[in-house]
């Protein structure tokens, strides 16, 4: 039977190590702790590892991680009055755990409240821009706007406000096929306008073409009757120059060229063999080399 010395020195061990649990807790690297006494804060612990507090004392326990806050998605009314669903998002993280307890008590209410604070500004923001800015370079500046605008609201949180995005902005479902009906209508009557366009300039350019057509056509007729005439004066000349040589051997010439006109076709000529038509063929010898 154990002494009574030796059971009351178990006693005080097991009381010596509740009281040890109670009075130690242990923070990991992604957390951050608050110390509180009767529900009031008294420090916070960012330092990771094993550290000690009174028995009447607990410990809460805070993200040190980024955290996402993703309020509902919101339509917007732009400054050109188009319509935009927008979904927008943050990331975030507690820097001062007694702060954040003071003013948004958890995580969730304080995605709630600070949700919807983002969603207004966004508003404001957007209602000063046309549809063109979320679909261009401008949609960064707008964003960085937003964020400098939620900064110094997100530290009376005790929260740093790492980033604010725009993820997805879309037109309602009436209003994409309001500006899809309007885009096609631009399409529409803007290749009309080019068709147009390019009848009349394909009517120019003919016009255009014709007329060259028929100035060069002319001009190659009076450079052809005039080459034609030359031609024709050039070949008298030199004809009537072998007349003047030899009469006979002339004569002979043209009645060769009359039948080569008259018989070229395959006509049928009914003539008395003794006309004048084919003396060279009934005389053996022609006059012209007599």
């Amino acid at each position: 039977m154990a002494s009574p010395k030796l059971i009351a020195t178990g006693v005080v061990v097991v009381i010596a190590a509740v009281v040890a649990s109670m009075c130690m807790f242990t923070v990991r690297q992604d957390q951050q702790a608050l110390v509180l006494q009767f529900g009031n804060p008294v420090h916070a612990v960012s330092e990771p590892g094993l550290h000690f507090k009174l028995p009447i004392q607990n410990v809460e326990y805070y993200e040190r991680r980024i955290l996402e806050l993703d309020p509902p998605v919101q339509q917007v009314l732009l400054s050109d009055q188009k319509r935009v669903n927008v979904d927008s998002f943050a990331r975030w993280k507690i820097v001062d755990p007694l702060q954040f307890r003071q003013r948004a008590t958890n995580a969730a209410n304080f995605v709630q409240l600070f949700g919807q604070r983002l969603n207004s500004v966004i508003r404001g923001e957007l209602a000063q821009a046309p549809l063109v800015s979320l679909l261009s370079d401008n949609r960064s500046q707008i964003m960085e706007k937003i964020q400098a605008t939620l900064v110094e609201p997100a530290k009376e949180f005790g929260v740093e406000l790492i980033d604010v995005r725009i993820g997805r902005t879309d037109l309602p479902q009436e209003t994409s096929q309001a500006v899809y009906n309007r885009m096609r209508s631009s399409r529409i009557a803007e290749a009309a306008q080019l068709r147009a366009e390019g009848e009349e300039l394909k009517a120019k350019i003919q016009a255009e073409a014709d007329r060259e057509r028929v100035g060069i056509l002319a001009e190659a007729r009076r450079q052809a009757e005039v080459l034609r005439g030359e031609g024709d004066g050039q070949r008298n000349i030199v004809l009537g120059e072998a007349y003047g040589k030899d009469a006979g051997f002339f004569e002979f010439y043209r009645s060769l060229e009359a039948y080569r006109e008259a018989l070229s076709d395959g006509s049928t000529m009914v003539i008395s063999p003794d006309s004048e038509f084919f003396q060279y063929f009934n005389n053996s010898t022609p006059s012209a080399t007599r």
